[in-house]
Parts: structure tokens; C-alpha cells; sequence
């Protein structure tokens, strides 16, 4: 129990620490969860989709470019505007748009209509990660930022969960325009909860002394703004936004065709394969708290943080080899098992990657640089989008595909030591 005193924050009862940034937490996974569901909707309803609409492979692979593009425009944007007016106002700015694009593909009738609400749900969710890592980065010490950005990072693999076992039912039920509707309209009661409850540490009366100590445990860093063209010309922005370029297509390509492969695969129906797709992603998540609780526990007993990031990283990299032997598996539940294993060591890679700006740069300068890093990867996905649509409609097989995604992890580390060999921090 917490008591508020007219004179400082929340005292326990019993003098312990609060845990109110975990409440933050919490928050922003739930609002991940919702990103998530908004973001793969389209992918799981594209087996059944494409028939009514008439899309052909390359129509599907545009209609994910020129979402990329949005978000990959977006993520610079919106990390500069987080910074400028802080994780409140720029997240909700973010979901907003994000949650009303969503809704509106319930319109969308021919594939320019497509191409258009496609285009603003990247607009909108450009926004996300530059919020979320900008709201841990003010509530969570960096020995904790591993952890806490695994746990909301994991939201992404329960929206990709929740999504192929909802959307069929509600599509069966009441058409696939009711799913784009039904799950905006609960989604935007996010919201709510948002504006009324997050502030920052120190106006939060439920935070004791004891936690805002915690919080603010690390070397003060300068609240000066920073903009992100300057930041641009640090190695450590590179160091991050390459690791970035390079693993984020992988994401996409799961998020975007996993239920194609699956469906061609396997030949399974509507009925089946959003259990397939939940058991990956459940996997998955896993990896995603994994990979934060490792790195962190790693710091706690003493390595450094340089250390404990990249030895973390990796094991996450080898742990994506299976990538290369995915397309001789002809059992179902084994491929389901083997996709699950290199997207949990996918989100396990990515919770270290999201922290490096936390790291390295101050608090005021975080925004930008995810905003650099997330333009960089939106742009590899466009690349990686182009690309599957073409393989696919030349060479009729995810074989090619699989194998560029086996290597991708240790290119991406090798990127981040050559470009930031000790994770020091970059001199603003």
C-alpha cells in the first residue's frame, strides 16, 4: 500500500521500493499487443483475401512496400517529434493515427484504396518504438532497459498470437471488413489509459523516493536537445540503424508471409493455421524476455555492459543457423517448432539492439536516433518486400529467402562491434 504526502512522492508502508515503472511497462506492452494485431491483420487474412481481391503475389509484395516506405519516413520523423515533446504526447500522436488507418482498411475496396490506408497505418506506426524505447529510457536505468524493452517487445508476439486465432473466427463469422472494424474500435481503448496515467518519474505520485533513486541511478546525462542531424553523424547512431537495416526485414518477412508459407506449406485452412502461427510466436516470446533477462543478468554479475550486450547477441545469432534447413522440413509441428526457435532468437537479438541508444547516447537524443535506426530498417524491409514477391513468383519457394536470413545476425553484429567496439558513450 502507498500513501501520497503534499510534500514528495508515494511512501510504501512498509519503506520499500515502489514498482510503478513496471505499471509503465505493462502499458506500453499492451499497446504493442494492439500495434501488432493492427500490423499482421492484413497478412493473416491475405491467403483468403487475395482470391476475392485478385491480387497477385507482386500486388501484395507493393501493397507491403509502400508501407515500409510510410514507416520507414515515419520512424525518422516521429523520433525527432518524441524528443521534442516527450513519450506522452508523441506515443499517443502515434496511436492515434496508427489505430484510425486500421480501422479504415474495412473501406478499402480496390488496391489503390489499399496502397493509401497501408500508407497511414505506417505513418502511424512509425511512431511506436521510437515512444516505447523513449518512455523506457525515462523510467528504467540502462541495467534494467534489456529487460524492460524484452518485456514490452514481447507485446509484438502476442498481437502476431492473438491475430490468426481472431481474425479467421471474426472474418467467418461476419467477413473480413468486420475484423478491421471490431478490433480498432476495442484497440482505441488504449488510449485512455495512456493519457491518464503516464507522466514522467517525477511528477508520478505512486513513485517513492526509493524508486526515483533507482530510476535516475545512472550518471546524470545533459537534458539538452539534441537534433537528429547531429546525432546522424555519430558511429554509434550507425552502429545501431545498420543492425537494423539488416534484421528488420527478417521481422517483416515472418510477420508479412509466414501464414503464406504455412498455407502453401502444409495446405492449411483458416481453421488450422492461426494455431501454427500462435505456437511461433508464442516461441518467440520467450526469446523476446529472454534476451533483456540475459544481457541484464549478465551486467548484474558483474560484466560490462559492452560484454553482456554482445555475447547475448551472439547466441541469438547462432540460434538462427535452422534457418538454413527450414525448407527441406516436410513435418508441420517440427517446422513450427524450428520457425518458432529463430524468431525467438530474433526478438532476443532485437531487445539488445533496442537498447543500444539508451546506452550510449543521453536520455534527450534516444528519440532521434531509434527515429535513424527504424528509417534504416523500414527501408531494408521495402528492399526484403520487393524481393520475396519477386523470388516467390520466379523461383515458387521460400528456400532463397530462408538462406539470406540465416546470415543476416552475424552481419548485423559484426556491424555493430566494427562501428562501436566498447558501446562507450557517444560524445554529444
Amino acid at each position: 500500500m502507498t500513501t501520497t504526502t503534499d510534500t514528495g512522492p508515494a511512501v510504501t508502508a512498509d519503506g520499500k521500493m515502489t514498482r510503478r515503472r513496471w505499471v509503465i511497462c505493462a502499458l506500453l506492452f499492451t499497446a504493442v499487443v494492439i500495434n501488432y494485431v493492427d500490423r499482421q491483420m492484413l497478412g493473416v487474412l491475405k491467403p483468403f483475401m487475395s482470391d476475392e481481391m485478385g491480387w497477385s503475389e507482386t500486388d501484395y509484395a507493393d501493397i507491403v512496400f509502400y508501407f515500409q516506405a510510410a514507416y520507414a519516413a515515419s520512424y525518422l520523423l516521429f523520433g525527432a517529434f518524441v524528443d521534442r515533446v516527450g513519450a506522452k504526447i508523441g506515443y499517443a500522436s502515434a496511436f492515434i493515427i496508427w489505430q484510425l488507418a486500421h480501422i479504415a482498411h474495412a473501406g478499402a475496396s480496390t488496391l489503390n484504396q489499399f496502397f493509401l490506408v497501408r500508407v497511414l497505418l505506417g505513418v502511424g506506426e512509425g511512431g511506436n518504438f521510437p515512444g516505447g524505447v523513449k518512455a523506457v529510457t525515462e523510467w528504467f536505468p540502462k541495467k534494467e532497459r534489456a529487460f524492460a524493452t524484452g518485456i514490452f517487445n514481447a507485446g509484438a508476439n502476442i498481437g502476431a498470437v492473438v491475430t490468426p486465432l481472431v481474425a479467421p473466427m471474426i472474418m467467418l463469422a461476419y467477413g473480413w471488413r468486420a475484423a478491421f472494424i471490431i478490433t480498432g474500435v476495442i484497440g482505441m481503448l488504449w488510449i485512455v489509459a495512456w493519457l491518464v496515467m503516464y507522466r514522467s518519474p517525477e511528477q508520478e505520485p505512486k513513485v517513492n523516493a526509493a524508486e526515483l533513486a533507482h530510476i535516475r541511478s545512472d550518471p546524470e546525462d545533459s537534458d539538452q536537445k539534441v537534433s537528429w542531424l547531429k546525432v546522424a553523424t555519430k558511429r554509434e547512431t550507425w552502429a545501431y540503424a545498420l543492425g537494423k537495416f539488416l534484421i528488420d526485414p527478417v521481422w517483416w518477412m515472418l510477420l508479412f508471409w509466414l501464414p503464406d508459407y504455412f498455407k502453401k506449406t502444409f495446405d492449411l485452412n483458416v481453421t488450422t493455421f492461426g494455431l501454427v502461427l500462435a505456437a511461433v510466436y508464442l516461441i518467440s516470446d520467450v526469446g523476446s524476455v529472454g534476451g533483456g533477462w540475459m544481457s541484464s543478468r549478465l551486467m548484474k554479475a558483474g560484466r560490462s555492459l559492452n560484454v553482456s550486450r554482445k555475447i547475448t547477441m551472439l547466441i541469438c545469432a547462432v540460434a538462427t543457423l535452422p534457418y538454413f534447413f527450414i525448407n527441406q522440413i516436410h513435418d508441420l509441428w517440427l517446422a513450427t517448432a524450428v520457425v518458432g526457435l529463430v524468431a525467438a532468437a530474433h526478438q532476443a537479438f532485437s531487445a539488445n539492439l533496442y537498447t543500444l541508444p539508451g546506452d550510449v547516447f543521453p536520455r534527450s537524443a534516444v528519440g532521434s536516433v531509434i527515429g535513424i535506426g527504424g528509417m534504416l530498417g523500414g527501408i531494408g524491409g521495402m528492399v526484403m518486400a520487393k524481393s520475396v514477391g519477386q523470388v516467390l513468383e520466379q523461383a515458387g519457394g521460400y528456400g532463397p529467402i530462408f538462406a539470406v536470413c540465416g546470415c543476416i545476425y552475424f552481419l548485423a553484429l559484426l556491424a555493430v562491434h566494427l562501428l562501436s567496439p566498447r558501446l562507450a558513450p557517444a560524445r554529444i
